[in-house]
């Protein structure tokens, strides 16, 4: 399958329904091996006030027979700038659609919302349990901490 975005000029979808991911063959099959992308500045809109929620998304992934490309999954990521979500949606729609998409042996994703209204909200989803003898670092972003 010919990735459509690599090495081509391509615009920001303007939702993520309409946002395009490309999946290219896992170089390293039938090892376990963990990928990981780190968002730190991932946006999207509160479906009440239609104001900016702003996260640090890390999503890890053990490749099953393919991996994402990287440049169409910024520009799925992207596509939520002017979307409308809760939360919880956001985060866990992301991982659900990797996952029925890539097919990965195992996904997780931590959503890491700084606060709005003095309350940070934390969303994590994974795929099931991680395979045995997979090496899962730790997500290390901090908890939020106000002033204190």
């Amino acid at each position: 399958m010919t990735p459509k975005h690599l090495g081509q000029a391509s615009a920001l979808p303007s939702s993520p329904d309409e946002a395009v991911l490309d999946y290219v063959p896992n170089p390293r099959p039938g090892r376990p091996y963990l990928v990981r992308f780190a968002v730190p500045e991932f946006t999207s809109l509160c479906p009440v006030t239609a104001q900016p929620d702003f996260a640090h998304l890390v999503i890890d992934y053990a490749p099953g027979e393919t991996i994402v490309e990287s440049k169409s999954l910024k520009l799925f990521l992207g596509s939520f700038r002017n979307h409308q979500a809760f939360h919880e949606d956001c985060t866990v729609g992301i991982g659900e659609r990797l996952t029925a998409e890539m097919k990965p042996v195992w996904l997780r994703i931590g959503g890491y919302w700084y606060p709005r209204g003095g309350i940070p909200i934390d969303v994590f989803w994974q795929s099931g349990a991680p395979p045995e003898g997979l090496w899962l670092p730790k997500q290390d972003v901090p908890g939020y901490r106000g002033r204190g």
